[in-house]
């Protein structure tokens, strides 16, 4: 699976992460830390509103958002990379969604949060049959995992002494899995008990391995259809709630700090681009014209639609008196990201 930073995937979270915004109306999203974190808490809690049986409906569920975007006929396999080419199935990146079951060459269902490492057991309902936590997998890479702890690593998913590494294109995803499990379920589920890490500066339980893997591997296509899918109470198989820290992987920098990690929505970041002054003027815009005040030197303006489409990219812009003009703009509701000392931020604009 190519991961993470092709334009158009990073287009589509982008437009996807404003239209995931009113999930979040109940919480001050201008606060930080554990208050911040007891928002979120309540919030994904309170909207849980259908728990998943273990068997079948983990199953059923996982067949639907673990589904390969580029062939819906396979589940994608975490820690998996190959394309089954190299006579090692353990290491097979999709497998037919039907091959399900325990035997070597099917996948089954991977505890991102190991059972066992719960305090108490997560078992076989509530956290156990979490859908946000359960992933498919190779039988015998989930059997080598077992209960291992995360432990840092590089390249491809392997152990590393008597851990596990995930691999470079799943870190991500088990962080922001590890931190959904952590704030809905609290102390049953602390990230000191299933990963390898200080806890110096985080304010709780939380580790520096998995907010520096947040940050590394940003949020893919699939993880959001994921969420979509769960998020939406009304789907077969849909629990209601949201895995926040895929929505907005900053949220975790705002309770915990550590590396900051991507902005999504491009309004929670204090990061150098938001520090100086950038301002976009007029919004809304009669004349089809705006302009961009700011004190740094740009290096890219993008201009996206509410289908994802570029409309206008600029790059290496040109600037009067430390002004950005951009004229000839289409009547529409658009999506302004600017970039510079790559840092960037994304804005709404409106052309009436």
């Amino acid at each position: 699976m190519m991961k993470k930073y092709f334009l158009f995937v990073q287009l589509f979270i982008v437009v996807a992460g404003f239209s995931q915004q009113a999930y979040y109306n109940p919480v001050n999203l201008s606060t930080n830390g554990q208050v911040l974190k007891n928002q979120l808490a309540q919030l994904i809690s309170s909207t849980h509103d259908n728990f998943l049986t273990y068997t079948p409906g983990v199953w059923n569920a996982l067949k639907i958002v673990d589904l390969d975007p580029s062939n819906s006929n396979n589940v994608l396999l975490i820690y998996g990379w190959e394309n089954g080419t190299d006579g090692d199935v353990s290491n097979d990146l999709f497998r037919n969604k039907e091959s399900n079951g325990g035997n070597n060459g099917e996948w089954n269902r991977e505890h991102v949060y190991a059972q066992s490492l719960g305090t108490p057991d997560l078992g076989s309902t509530g956290p156990g049959a979490d859908a946000h936590m359960l992933r498919a997998c190779d039988v015998q890479r989930n059997n080598t995992r077992g209960n291992r702890k995360f432990a840092a690593g590089s390249g491809n998913s392997a152990t590393t002494g008597i851990n596990w590494y995930p691999g470079d294109q799943w870190k991500g995803d088990v962080a922001r899995i590890i931190m959904y499990m952590y704030v809905r379920y609290g102390d049953q589920c602390l990230p000191t008990n299933i990963g390898v890490g200080s806890t110096t500066g985080t304010g709780d339980s939380m580790i520096d391995l998995f907010l520096t893997w947040n940050a590394q591997d940003p949020v893919s296509t699939y993880e959001v259809n994921r969420n979509t899918y769960l998020g939406n109470a009304n789907n077969t198989y849909g629990q209601g709630n949201r895995n926040p820290f895929i929505d907005n992987p900053y949220l975790a920098t705002k309770i915990w700090g550590g590396t900051p990690a991507q902005d999504i929505w491009g309004t929670l970041s204090t990061t150098a681009l938001t520090a100086f002054d950038f301002v976009v003027y007029p919004n809304p815009t009669t004349d089809h014209k705006i302009n961009i005040d700011s004190d740094a030197v740009l290096d890219e303006i993008i201009l996206i639609n509410v289908n994802g489409q570029i409309m206008q990219q600029i790059q290496k812009p040109s600037a009067l008196n430390q002004t950005y003009t951009i004229d000839n703009l289409p009547t529409g509701f658009y999506f302004l990201k600017v970039t510079a000392d790559n840092q960037s931020v994304t804005k709404k604009i409106l052309v009436n």
